[in-house]
């Protein structure tokens, strides 16, 4: 039945042999890999403007054109520079690899961390935008706002349980038809604007400059950042490309970079030309939509429903690369092992589950707002951007060759950049919620470190020099006492003797513990009638303190163990095909697994015996 339900919900297991289907092509790696970017544009030229409207009102309009300029030429310059990393680390992990590389363990795991936090913000930002996108649509929804935005979350998490192949399937059609629809929009929009037959959406606030203007545009710079998300991603998941892998990741890269910078350009003329005001309960797509098609038109829907999607879709690219990013971490020993493992699909299941958990526990602390999420966002993507550019400049260095200089510069070139960027983030959105990130990123890395340094402590402590210290140990090592805890002559605990005396223990012990000394004598007549060779040895309390006495004995008698010997515990351990009604058997064995995890040289051995 488990089977059954698993294979209905995420469809049949894949093979081993199958995983090169499971790569993308352009086509397809587009809307996987570069959702976030394209979805930016759905936000980002919003988030400018409210910094810029109220200190400026209708003045707004001529920055906010110039700071556009300024994003589509810095995301050009990163575009250019995440090239060469493709070419230089094709088996992907983007910044945390070239970091790891070229700057050490370190700045590595920094920019690793900084990922992690990065994509786990860009599903709660993404679904939180696409939730505010449908309450936009139908205001009766606003306060289901967050109840929407996890469902949403859930969504992408199942889909993408059912594999890499599957999900881009699923995304890559709505992908196109939203840049499809926004592509229509900008061409209506600009027509109407040459026809004459627009007017504005609303009035802006009057003009209330209270700062200097330079720090002004530094923040509405800074707020424009999100547009830049996403870029990484491709170098971070060449793996999942189809080969030639490093042609096909540049290939989405170069596509993605058309699409993101046609649209973003596009909309933020629409913006200007139409002096749109963004609102608390429409978004900015929703009012150019209702500015060049009427909001009662059919085209006004659709690009609200298209919103909606790509919104969503955003958050496909943290489900496809993240998983992949920590598996290569845990690979490094930097997070745990079980992070490697890939599902029944061939997925990284356990990377999407981890996604899944931190994004919806963001979504509910932050109520789904993303204007409030996204000042711990951008902070965080910068920080990989410059570790990468400064670790690829390295790596120039480092490989000379012919023509290196000319690399190194496009390098040093994106380094400067995102070294300025990064400061204007950190000091305009300090304290706006970047220092919670700068914070996160930190612990991350630390706890990262931490459990780098306990892999290598256990691989220390259970590595063999050689063979001949693996026959010396084989050789030293005695079996000890084994100890059975009775509780009454039945099929299990006969089964758990039988195999006590098949593995050959040198000596058996029986252990009861009771209420009565009279019960206890009638159960050791029992195992004398039986011939059993083995000693029966009980307690008696008044106080039911059962495992308690039974933990007590077992210490003792690991104490008087001989070196080189060991204790073993052999449980009968009931199982039942009924998942429900195993909860309801075996809390002794539960007990002793727990506490005696700690013990180095007590065994604890189940015996299964099956029922019903």
């Amino acid at each position: 039945m488990r089977n059954r339900l698993r294979n209905f919900f995420l469809g049949k297991p894949l093979k081993d042999s199958e995983l090169a289907n499971e790569r993308l092509s352009v086509f397809w790696g587009v809307p996987v890999f570069a959702t976030d970017t394209i979805s930016t544009v759905a936000y980002a030229g919003e988030e400018i403007l409210l910094v810029l409207i109220p200190a400026l009102g209708m003045a707004a309009y001529r920055p906010f054109l110039g700071i556009s300029a300024a994003l589509i030429a810095l995301l050009l310059i990163l575009v250019i520079g995440y090239r060469q990393t493709i070419d230089a680390y094709p088996q992907g992990g983007g910044a945390y690899t070239v970091a790891l590389d070229n700057l050490g363990e370190k700045p590595g795991l920094v920019a690793g961390a900084s990922l992690v936090i990065g994509y786990v913000l860009i599903v709660a930002v993404s679904v939180s935008a696409a939730a505010a996108a449908v309450t936009s649509a139908a205001p009766a929804l606003s306060p289901y706002k967050t109840w929407i935005a996890l469902a949403l979350v859930a969504l992408l998490s199942w889909l993408h349980l059912r594999g890499t192949r599957a999900a881009a399937v699923a995304v890559g059609i709505p992908t196109y038809l939203f840049v499809l629809t926004m592509l229509i929009m900008i061409a209506c929009g600009l027509a109407r604007w040459f026809r004459g037959g627009y007017g504005m959406t609303a009035s802006a606030p009057a003009y209330d400059l209270r700062e200097p203007m330079i720090f002004l545009l530094m923040r509405a710079f800074a707020a424009g950042c999100t547009a830049l998300a996403g870029i990484e991603a491709v170098s971070n998941g060449v793996a999942n490309f189809r080969e030639p892998a490093q042609r096909t990741a540049k290939g989405v890269l170069a596509v993605m970079t058309l699409i993101a910078g046609a649209i973003f350009l596009g909309v933020g003329l629409l913006m200007s030309l139409y002096r749109i005001v963004p609102g608390a309960l429409s978004t900015t797509f929703s009012l150019i939509a209702a500015a060049v098609f009427g909001r009662s038109s059919l085209m006004f829907y659709v690009v609200e429903v298209m919103t909606v999607t790509i919104l969503l879709l955003a958050a496909n690219t943290a489900f496809a690369d993240l998983p992949h990013l920590m598996a290569m971490m845990a690979e490094d020993r930097y997070l745990p092992r079980r992070m490697v493992f890939r599902g029944s699909r061939l997925n990284y299941s356990n990377g999407i589950a981890f996604l899944f958990v931190v994004s919806t526990l963001l979504v509910v602390a932050f109520r789904a707002n993303q204007h409030t999420l996204l000042p711990l966002y951008a902070s965080g993507v910068f920080i990989s951007f410059f570790l990468n550019q400064l670790g690829m400049l390295r790596w120039w260095r480092r490989k000379g060759g012919r023509g290196w200089l000319r690399h190194a510069s496009i390098n040093a070139l994106a380094l400067v950049a995102t070294t300025l960027t990064l400061a204007i983030l950190i000091a305009t959105r300090f304290l706006d919620g970047a220092w919670v990130t700068l914070l996160s990123i930190a612990l991350l890395a630390a706890l990262m470190l931490a459990i780098r340094r306990h892999y290598r402590k256990v691989r220390e402590e259970l590595s063999v020099a050689s063979l001949s210290d693996a026959k010396q140990m084989l050789r030293s090592t005695r079996s000890g006492k084994a100890i059975l805890p009775i509780r009454s002559l039945d099929r299990a605990f006969l089964k758990a003797y039988n195999c006590a005396r098949d593995m050959g223990f040198p000596e058996i012990e029986l252990y009861y513990i009771g209420g009565s000394e009279a019960d206890a004598l009638r159960l050791k007549e029992r195992v004398e009638a039986l011939s059993l060779q083995c000693a029966f040895v009980y307690e008696i309390t008044e106080y039911r303190n059962t495992e308690d006495l039974l933990i007590r004995h077992i210490e003792e008698e690991e104490k008087r163990l001989k070196r080189h010997q060991h204790l073993t515990i052999v449980i009968p351990n009931l199982v039942t095909q009924n998942p429900l009604k195993q909860y309801l058997h075996n809390e002794t064995s539960r007990i002793l697994m727990r506490r005696l995890s700690r013990h180095r040289y007590v065994y604890i051995f189940q015996v299964p015996y099956l029922f019903d």
